[in-house]
Parts: structure tokens; C-alpha cells; sequence
């Protein structure tokens, strides 16, 4: 069952979780690099369950979601990239817009895949559902993914605390062609 899409771009795949995608996601959030700046901590097994079908309810009740990262040469899995709605309470210049948001394992890091992939999703998402605007918020002290955002348009809006630690909102305008 594929509540989403499937986008390729020249190097990857991006598709909805399966089930069959656990194991592969445990291996993700199992990552401590791929983590540092967004869990802290390598997240259990159960954890990642309900990451996996909180991502799948996404799909099934907004419509949009977030997406397994796939190189088209093998099939890895290499990480995760969409937008979501998390409910963050990062005030209304933040919270009533879709959140891009990328996670990548360390091993494929430096190689531009999260721009490709995010830069996929949002022309599918302008496409889709139009929003004027995405937000998506990041760790200051995460300059690669901050470089990522600015690569994709976003521009620092202000700084917030969530979930007891400082965070950058960014927000990026629709491309006007879509």
C-alpha cells in the first residue's frame, strides 16, 4: 500500500515507508552522527516504529509526508526527506506551514543527496498543494544542514528553544512557476 509518491531525481529514489523499510530505518536512527543534531541520541527500536508510522499516518491524513531517500544504483537506503506538520508550538510564523525536514546516514554525508532529494520534494510539493511557504527549523551549531536550507532558499526567521535545545526557524517562499 503507497499513500505517497515516488520522485526520482538522477541519483535517487523517493518513495513512502513501507514495513519493510524498519529495519532499515533502525539503522538510521541508530546512527549517532546522523542523529547528533536532531535527537541527540540514537533512537530505540521502538521509538523508530512509531517514527515509521507516525511518517505513514502523514500520508494518510494530510496527504503529504515524509519520503525513504533510495540511490537509484542498488536500492540503499541512504536517509529520509519530506515535509511534515509536527505540531511544534514554535509560535504562527512557524507552526501553521509544512516543515521540510532530511535526515541522511553519515556514510553518504558531503555528497549533496539531501539538496537533491528536498529539492525534488518541494517542486512535488508546490506542485501538489501550493503553500505559499515551507518552514523547517535546525540545529545553529549544525552548519551543514544550515548550508543545505540556504542552498534551498530558506532564510533564518528567528531563534527558538524546543525541546530544551536552541533552534534556527527558517522559511523558504514557493518558487513563483511552482
Amino acid at each position: 500500500m503507497s499513500l505517497g509518491p515516488t520522485i526520482e531525481t538522477a541519483r535517487l529514489v523517493l518513495r513512502p515507508h513501507r514495513i519493510s523499510d524498519y529495519e532499515d530505518c533502525c539503522a538510521l536512527t541508530s546512527d549517532p552522527e546522523a542523529v547528533r543534531m536532531i535527537y541527540q541520541n540514537p533512537m530505540s527500536r521502538e521509538d523508530t516504529w512509531h517514527r515509521l508510522l507516525r511518517f505513514a499516518g502523514h500520508w494518510s491524513l494530510l496527504g503529504y509526508g515524509m519520503l525513504i531517500v533510495e540511490e537509484k544504483q542498488g536500492g540503499r537506503v541512504i536517509g529520509e526527506v519530506g515535509l511534515a506538520d509536527f505540531h511544534r508550538g514554535l509560535g504562527d510564523d512557524f507552526d501553521p506551514f509544512p516543515e521540510m525536514a532530511w535526515m541522511m546516514s553519515t556514510e553518504v554525508h558531503g555528497r549533496g543527496y539531501a539538496t537533491e532529494a528536498a529539492q525534488a520534494v518541494l517542486r512535488w510539493m508546490e506542485v501538489a498543494f501550493s503553500p505559499d511557504r515551507t518552514v523547517c527549523i535546525i540545529d545553529p551549531a549544525n552548519g551543514p544542514s544550515l548550508r543545505v536550507a540556504e542552498k534551498l532558499g530558506y532564510h533564518p526567521i528567528g531563534n527558538a528553544e524546543y525541546k530544551g535545545k536552541p533552534v534556527v526557524k527558517l522559511r523558504r517562499f514557493a518558487s513563483p512557476h511552482g
